[in-house]
Parts: structure tokens; C-alpha cells; sequence
């Protein structure tokens, strides 16, 4: 009999063989191929279907591969950042971002199930309320060669569950500002995070604890910690006096005397190009028990189209652009989220440990098409799918999971077979698994 799993899968996938058991390991092989194969959503039978494995007498073992296996996603998390590093940061700082977003679920078996605000939906003068579940995602900001712009590539996702479920359990309630400061991965597999806007900048894949933290506030908004003190490097001392009070970001921005520098940002608020005005410097963010040396940076938009911004880096020597930069960034993290649901798919799991495990498991697959795509896109390149009236001069994620899917279906495993005598036998099979895979209805 014909193994199920294209050898280019299993050979993708062999950096995180220790990551399971070796009979976990083929099932998880099968699901991957699968939900890669499938169109629509990447449910479990979807992928058993594609896989020519529907009548299979032993299916319920691929479902206990979310729901009870033993296998642990951090480290799978820490095995895929390693090998997203390794291909896509070759030099300069490692830039990790954080978002929340919202899988829209219902159904009295889904217990973290909350109401949160709706951020596609809502705006300032309406508030859109969301039944479902809140994930926390950790992703690597880095430019794609060849598709030109930075994409945020997911590694690690956490639930961040309502309040009414943590008091349910007797358990403290963690806001995601908390999540956030707790969502590490494994010894050696840098991240980080911050309470508004979240960016973290690393200077090297060896790292283990960030060189700076970026956080964004809108001075307008009148609520800027005001307790930001003069400093003398490398730092005070515990227990000594912090200095003279400096003013508040809100006063720079409406004084006179403060010397603003006019910039160029690519992608600033989706513009290929856009001056900007930026004033800087260093100082002490006092806060009772803790104090923070940071480096602000004022933004005012010359044109008026934007209020104006601060943002904060906990690395003094960072460069004001540079900072801009990494932040611009974390904006193609919505990006990621749209893809995913468009292109992947969301598994309705019921389970607990299911729950936990699928939707980080798809946000990952998307990681590990780009990673797939980069290594067999050759000389080349990645075809781009394109009419006539829609023209396309970079390549998408679905242009890369299109290469990916042509790999896996022209597969030796799939395409020929070891006995000459069989080779009828399997293109026939084959060609009756695409037929149904074109029929089918997404």
C-alpha cells in the first residue's frame, strides 16, 4: 500500500518528528497534508477525505491527535520560530509582534467563550459586541523576499480566556495586558510584549530576552503617564532620587520650542511613502516600585490627516526611524489574521484540549506554507494567479499555498508507484481523489 503522505510533506515536517510520538507523529503528517490538500474548512474529516482515508476503520485516532494526545505546542512553537529565523532573518534585529483577535464560536460546550468588543466591526461612534474566543498571537515581523513587504508570521498563540470562565474555575482573572507578559515560549525562543502596542525588538536569533519593547499612545487622549523624570546613564541607583520632573508628552507636542526633524516612513498608515515630523529624547518612566529608562518619540503628521503620536522604546540608542520602522510593522499582523480565515479555515472543535490546540495549530500552518513556498519557489519564483483585469505584481499567500498544494499533488507518493504494476492502480486513484476534490463544495 501506498503511503498517504507525500515524502516532500514528511521531509518539510521532519524538524519537529521529536515533537511526538512516533505513532503521533504519522497522524499528524496525514492531518497537515490534509489541511493543506482540503478546500473550505480544515476539519478533520475534511482532511481524512482529501487523504483518501473517509473509510478508514481507525479514524478516530487523527481526532485524539487534538483532543488527548500528549504533545507539547510550545515546543513546537519554539522549533517553528527557530526555523522562521533561520530562513527569513539573516542579519539585523529580530522583530516579534503581539495581537489578540477574535474567533467568532457559540454553543454552551465552548466554556472560555466571552463577549468582547468587536474591532472589524466597530468604530468610534459604534461599539459592535463579539460572542467567541479571544487568542492571543505571537508573531515574527520580517520582510518576505519575494513577495516585497513584511509579513507577520504566527508561532505561538495562546488563549486568553473571558473573566466569567477564570471565575468559574476559581482562578485569578489574567487581563491580556497580563497574558502578554507571560506568554513566553521555551528557554532560548526570544519574545516579548508591552501593554499598548505590541513590538519587540531583538538584536540577534541567540537572544533570549529582548533589547527593546515599543509601545504606542496617543497624547491626545490626555491620560499619558505624567511621571517621566531626567535620568543620568546607565541609570539611577535603587533608592535614589529620580530628578526634576520633565514636561508631559502633551505639553512638548503643543510647545513651541521643541525641535521636530522631518522624516520619510515607508507604509505609514498603508502609503507607499509619507513625511512625517518627529521630536525625540530620553528619560525615566517613575512608576512606584519600578522604573523604566525609555527613549520617546513625538509624531506629527504635517499634512493634519493624524493625531498626533508618541511612541516609547526601551532602548536608549535605538534610532527615531528606526523605531517607526519596526513599528509599521506590526500592521500586516490583521494582514495574517484575514488570511487565515480566508484561506485556512477555522475547525469547529468542542473538546477543551481540542479548542486549544486547533486554532493555534492552522495559525501556525500559515508560517509553515511561507516557510514551504521560500524553500521550493527556485529560480523561478512563485507563480503569481492573475487575470487579465486584476493585475498582481507581487506574490500572496494564496499564490504560495497554490506552490505548496502543486509540490504536495505532483508528489512521486502521489503521481507514481514503487511496482510498475500498480502505477495504472494509483493514477487512477489519484485522478479520482482530484476529481472529488473539484466537485466538492468549499
Amino acid at each position: 500500500m501506498v503511503d498517504p503522505v507525500p515524502r516532500s510533506l514528511a521531509d518539510w515536517m521532519f524538524p519537529f518528528i521529536s515533537c511526538f510520538t512516533g505513532s503521533t507523529w504519522k497522524h499528524v503528517l496525514v492531518l497537515v497534508s490534509g489541511a493543506l490538500l482540503s478546500p473550505g474548512r480544515r476539519t478533520v474529516t475534511a482532511a481524512l477525505r482529501v487523504m483518501d482515508l473517509d473509510q478508514s476503520a481507525s479514524f478516530a485516532v487523527y481526532h485524539r491527535v487534538l483532543s488527548t494526545a500528549s504533545w507539547s505546542a510550545r515546543l513546537v512553537a519554539h522549533r517553528l520560530l527557530r526555523l522562521l529565523v533561520a530562513a527569513f532573518v539573516r542579519e539585523g534585529p529580530v522583530v516579534i509582534g503581539l495581537d489578540d483577535t477574535i474567533e467568532r464560536r457559540w454553543g454552551a460546550k465552548i466554556k472560555a467563550r466571552g463577549i468582547y468588543r468587536d474591532p472589524v466591526r466597530s468604530s468610534h461612534g459604534h461599539f459592535v459586541k463579539a460572542s467567541g474566543l479571544r487568542w492571543l498571537c505571537v508573531m515574527l515581523l520580517t520582510p518576505i523576499p519575494w513577495a516585497n513587504c513584511v509579513w507577520a508570521l504566527p508561532f505561538l498563540t495562546v488563549l486568553a480566556p473571558s473573566e466569567r470562565y477564570a471565575h468559574s474555575r476559581g482562578r485569578r482573572h489574567k487581563k491580556l495586558t497580563d497574558v502578554r507578559r507571560c506568554c513566553k515560549p521555551p528557554a532560548g525562543c526570544p519574545t516579548g510584549g508591552s501593554s499598548r502596542s505590541p513590538t519587540a525588538v531583538f538584536p540577534s536569533s541567540s537572544c533570549c530576552a529582548p533589547s527593546a519593547r515599543i509601545w504606542m499612545w496617543s497624547p491626545g487622549c490626555g491620560s499619558m503617564p505624567a511621571c517621566m523624570t531626567r535620568h543620568r546613564r546607565p541609570g539611577p541607583e535603587p533608592g535614589a532620587d529620580p530628578g526634576s520632573r520633565l514636561p508631559t508628552l502633551n505639553e512638548r507636542v503643543t510647545d513651541p520650542t521643541t525641535p521636530w526633524q522631518r522624516v520619510t516612513i515607508q507604509g505609514w498608515y498603508g502609503r507607499t511613502q509619507h513625511r512625517l515630523d518627529i521630536a525625540t529624547g530620553t528619560a525615566l518612566w517613575h512608576h512606584p516600585g519600578r522604573r523604566v529608562l525609555i527613549r520617546w518619540v513625538l509624531v506629527r503628521d504635517p499634512e493634519g490627516a493624524k493625531e498626533p503620536q508618541a511612541f516609547l522604546c526601551t532602548d536608549l540608542d535605538a534610532d527615531p526611524t528606526a523605531i517607526l520602522n519596526w513599528f509599521v510593522r506590526r500592521w500586516k499582523v490583521e494582514v495574517t489574521f484575514a488570511e487565515v480565515r480566508r484561506h485556512l479555515g477555522v475547525e469547529r472543535q468542542w473538546s477543551d484540549l481540542a479548542i486549544l490546540r486547533t486554532t493555534p495549530a492552522l495559525l501556525g500552518l500559515f508560517s509553515l506554507v511561507t516557510l514551504w513556498a521560500d524553500r521550493i519557489r527556485g529560480e523561478q519564483g512563485i507563480p503569481l494567479d492573475r487575470v487579465r483585469w486584476y493585475p498582481k505584481a507581487d506574490p500572496t499567500f494564496s499564490d504560495a499555498l497554490a506552490l505548496v498544494r502543486f509540490n504536495l499533488w505532483t508528489s512521486p507518493t502521489f503521481a507514481t508507484s514503487p511496482d510498475h504494476r500498480d502505477s495504472a492502480k494509483n493514477t487512477d486513484r489519484l485522478l479520482n481523489r482530484l476529481i472529488r476534490v473539484a466537485c466538492k463544495p468549499p
